[in-house]
Order: structure tokens, then C-alpha cells, then sequence
């Protein structure tokens, strides 16, 4: 057997052992490495969820919009109608898929920047919606959430978001295998030649972007299941949708591994970034960013990709 196919066979094991050493450390640590895992987790289901859409060509900027507004079904159902952790976080998910299919009716007829603002202003709509409906939502000072996921117990809420985040890695691998993966794709590439295909393009980009919502939503519930609580400025931060975008582009995009990879690498060098400078860590984001963009433009997936393939060895 050659070297070159002795690698290709070992490669993949190699990964998949490296994964498996990544995602149970935490379960042997302190709360400190829980807390970072879990964050790393939902910035990685958010990742992953605007990687499923960015397939599609469309570029969303409606992350926290989606976020937040899950966050408060979360708590609202809670706390109105004595909804249980697990029940919230699928309300959440209704709520958010629902008003985004309402809202993907019209603005899916828009393209490039001009869906994008639209999907930002939406986000926006949402957060000045709360923020100001002082009986029902609590306004600027936000909401408790009566009874934590397992009490907040740390070990219980990290298996629960890594569940979670391995549903979602299992969801976008159904996608990339469905006929609504190459669907997208051909939509991406030229909606022109897909409409003379006799794909839908109107009824396609609906759909990912319905699930999509719905994921971003769950993701927001499960944020308040795992800190108690919700404000308008917290819940729907900006940074719920630069940095899932950022860990996209840095680990590559139009794949499933490729927003893990970013999510992993860009989350634990933001904890570390945050002991040298808090408040500045985000800037140092921003150059990566740039940088990658610059010399790395498939991002470290399409690098490795890139590697192997000059190898003579399938990525894939």
C-alpha cells in the first residue's frame, strides 16, 4: 500500500479522534471550560445555520434578530404559559421558523446587499419591538426565566448544547446530501440556468431560510436556558451574527466542517484574547478576518482541501 493511500485512510480517524478528545474535555473540567464550551457550541450552531443559507447566494445579516427573538419565546413561554426548558426551546424554534417564512414570503424576491439590509433591519425591528413593549416583554431591564435547563447544573448544560450542535452538524450533512443542497447550489451559481432547470427557486430559498430562522431561534432559547435571563441589548447583540460569520469565513463556507473548524478555533483564541485585552478582542477578529479573506479566501477547510488534493488524496 503507498504512503499516499496509507494517509487518505488514517487521515479522516486522525480528525475524527481529534474531535471526539475536543468534545468530551470539557465533561472532565471545571465550570470554567464548561462555560467556554457551551459558548463555543452556540456560536457554532449559529455558524453552521447561516452556512446552510449562505449556500444559497443569499447573504443574511438576521442572526441575532432570529437569536433574540427565540431567547424571548424561551422566557415568555415560560413564564405565560409554564412551559418547561425543553418545550421552550421548541417553541422557539416554531416561533422563529414561522414569522421567518412570513417574512421570507416577500423579502426572498430581494438579492444580494438589498436582502441583507432587509435581514438587519429586520433584526433591529424585532430588538425596538421588545425594547418598547414594556407590559409583555419587560422592556430594557428584560425577563427572568423561573427554572433553569437541570438547575444550571454546568456537566447537564454542556451535553445539552453538544447534542444540540450535533443535530444541527447532522442536519446540514442531510442538506449537503438532499436535493436541496444542489438546489441551492445551482441558485448560487446562476438563477438563470436553475429556472430554465425547472428548479423553484422562490419555494428552495423559503425553505433554508425557514429552517434556518428556526435553528438561530432554538439556539436563542437555549442561551436563555443556560443564563436565566434576557434584555434587549444582550439578547439580540450584534455580535450573534459577526462572529458565527466570522468562524464561517475563517473555517470555510458552503460545507459543514468548515464553521466547526472556525467555531473551535475562533472561540477558544477568543477566550484566550480576552484575558490580554477584554474590550478589544473583537478587533483582532476583524484582522483575521481581513487577513483570511486576503490569502485564505476558501478558508482552513479549502486549505486542507487544497493540500490533500495536491497529494494526489480526496478531501471529501
Amino acid at each position: 500500500m503507498s504512503e499516499a493511500v496509507q494517509r487518505k485512510k488514517t487521515l479522516p480517524y486522525i480528525f475524527m479522534a481529534l474531535g471526539i478528545v475536543i468534545l468530551i474535555m470539557p465533561f472532565f473540567s471545571g465550570p470554567y471550560i464548561q462555560s467556554i464550551g457551551r459558548t463555543v457550541l452556540t456560536y457554532m450552531i449559529l455558524a453552521i445555520s447561516w452556512d446552510m443559507l449562505i449556500r444559497s447566494g443569499q447573504l443574511s445579516f438576521g442572526i441575532a434578530g432570529f437569536f433574540g427573538l427565540g431567547s424571548y419565546t424561551a422566557v415568555l413561554s415560560a413564564v405565560n404559559l409554564s412551559f418547561g426548558p425543553f418545550m421552550s426551546i421548541i417553541a422557539a424554534a416554531v416561533i422563529a421558523g414561522a414569522i421567518a417564512f412570513l417574512v421570507g414570503a416577500v423579502v426572498l424576491r430581494l438579492r444580494g446587499m438589498y436582502f441583507a439590509i432587509t435581514t438587519l433591519a429586520l433584526g433591529e425591528l424585532f430588538k425596538i419591538t421588545i425594547h418598547n413593549w414594556h407590559d409583555f416583554t419587560g422592556g430594557p431591564n428584560g425577563m427572568l426565566l423561573p427554572k433553569l435547563a437541570f438547575d444550571g447544573a454546568s456537566i447537564p448544560t454542556y451535553a445539552m448544547m453538544l447534542v444540540f450542535a450535533l443535530g444541527i452538524i447532522a442536519l446540514s450533512e442531510y442538506f449537503k446530501k438532499s436535493k436541496i443542497h444542489y438546489a441551492l447550489t445551482a441558485i448560487r451559481d446562476n438563477e438563470i440556468v436553475a429556472k430554465s432547470s425547472g428548479i423553484n427557486i422562490y419555494k428552495f430559498l423559503l425553505i433554508a431560510f425557514t429552517i434556518t430562522a428556526a435553528i438561530q431561534g432554538a439556539a436563542g432559547a437555549g442561551f436563555a436556558q443556560l443564563y436565566g435571563f434576557v434584555t434587549p441589548e444582550s439578547s439580540f447583540n450584534a455580535n450573534y451574527t459577526l462572529i458565527p460569520l466570522a468562524m464561517a469565513l475563517l473555517g470555510g463556507m458552503y460545507s459543514t466542517w468548515g464553521p466547526v473548524i472556525g467555531a473551535v478555533v475562533l472561540g477558544v483564541l477568543g477566550e484566550f484574547l480576552k484575558l490580554f485585552i477584554p474590550y478589544g478582542h473583537l478587533v483582532v477578529y476583524g484582522i483575521i478576518i481581513i487577513l483570511v479573506l486576503l490569502f485564505m479566501p476558501q478558508g482552513i477547510a479549502g486549505l486542507v482541501s487544497k493540500t490533500l488534493k495536491k497529494r494526489g488524496e480526496s478531501y471529501e
